[in-house]
């Protein structure tokens, strides 16, 4: 029974592939039909076993083999996304520079708009400083030209007030008897009388100034009286001056030339000035037609404007000591006249 079973097997198969055992590591040998029929049975078991061992060795190879593909084609997967994510990372890359070098082409056309805009700010500035500057010239060539009208106007005026003398102090409704003209003849009497006896002084009009009378006002208007000459003017205001106290009916009065209303604005500049050389004992007298004349280390100065006397000031300590608190007030004065314009 073996023999025929070995030859039966011989029959279908006609050739065995054999592997080594983990056992002993030896090659695979070939058997053939005849050897397999003279084998023994323990051989042919011993056989058997190798076989099978040579079964489980491809079984795991198989298996090993199986895993190895699993993990490439993982891996392969894993490549796929991480390509896949790559190439979205990259086309999100692209849109984000894109839109940035829209963005920056954007932001050079805005800089470029601004760039113009600033250009044309910057023109029409520069010609509205030019309209600006014109203006201000133009402004300051008017005003130049209103103070030369006004100080042409203002010669014009005192030019015709010369003969004028400004009585201060006659009380209102007192010419009612006499008129104006006979009380100054009354004047003259009583504070003068060898000018009132000179008939060459003549009073060619007298009138109040201003024409209307203002109830609210506590003082009496101005009487100005318009002589023949200077030359008398000038005799009779000596004659005040040097008299000092001027009395109407006992009641005291002032004579006074008459001037126009810019010449007095510029003699009283002087007051402040004229008073602290008189508590000095400099003499201090306002000429005509608003010039400032004192005696300084025995020599008579004459300034028709403060810029002057500043500039001498400062070359004289002692003076500069005593005027200098009324000149700062004034410059403090022109400052504040100047602000407000």
């Amino acid at each position: 029974m073996p023999n025929n079973k070995r030859k039966n097997r011989g029959n279908k198969n006609k050739e065995v592939t054999m592997t080594p055992s983990n056992e002993k590591d030896t090659p695979i040998q070939d058997y053939k039909d005849d050897d397999i029929e003279e084998m023994q049975e323990a051989d042919l078991k011993k056989l058997i076993r190798t076989l099978r061992s040579s079964q489980k060795q491809i079984l795991e190879l198989h298996k090993s083999l199986m895993d190895k593909i699993e993990n490439l084609s993982r891996e392969n997967e894993i490549l796929r996304r991480n390509q896949n994510e790559t190439k979205q990372l990259v086309q999100q890359e692209t849109v984000i520079v894109t839109e940035v070098k829209n963005s920056i082409d954007q932001m050079k056309n805005t800089i470029e708009s601004l760039t113009n805009r600033m250009g044309e700010a910057e023109e029409r500035i520069s010609d509205l400083e030019d309209r600006e500057q014109e203006r201000i010239q133009s402004d300051q060539r008017k005003e130049e030209e209103i103070r030369n009208l006004k100080h042409i106007v203002g010669n014009l005026q005192d030019t015709i007030k010369k003969p004028n003398i400004r009585v201060l102090g006659v009380p209102e409704g007192m010419e009612r008897e006499k008129g104006l003209e006979g009380l100054f003849s009354e004047i003259l009497a009583e504070n003068f009388p060898g000018l009132e006896k000179d008939r060459d002084i003549l009073v060619q009009e007298a009138h109040r100034t201003p024409n209307k009378h203002d109830q609210k006002r506590s003082s009496p208007r101005h009487v100005v009286i318009k002589l023949s000459t200077v030359k008398h003017k000038e005799k009779i205001l000596k004659c005040a001056r040097e008299k000092r106290q001027i009395t109407l009916r006992g009641s005291p009065i002032r004579l006074t030339a008459d001037f126009s209303s810019e010449t007095l604005k510029a003699r009283r500049e002087w007051r402040d000035i004229a008073q602290v050389l008189r508590e000095n004992n400099c003499q201090p007298r306002i000429l005509y037609p608003a010039k400032l004349s004192f005696v300084n280390e025995g020599e008579i100065k004459t300034f028709h404007c403060k810029q002057k006397l500043k500039e001498f000031v400062a070359t004289r300590p002692a003076l500069q000591k005593m005027l200098k608190d009324v000149l700062h007030t004034e410059t403090q004065k022109h400052g504040h006249q100047y602000e407000r314009r």
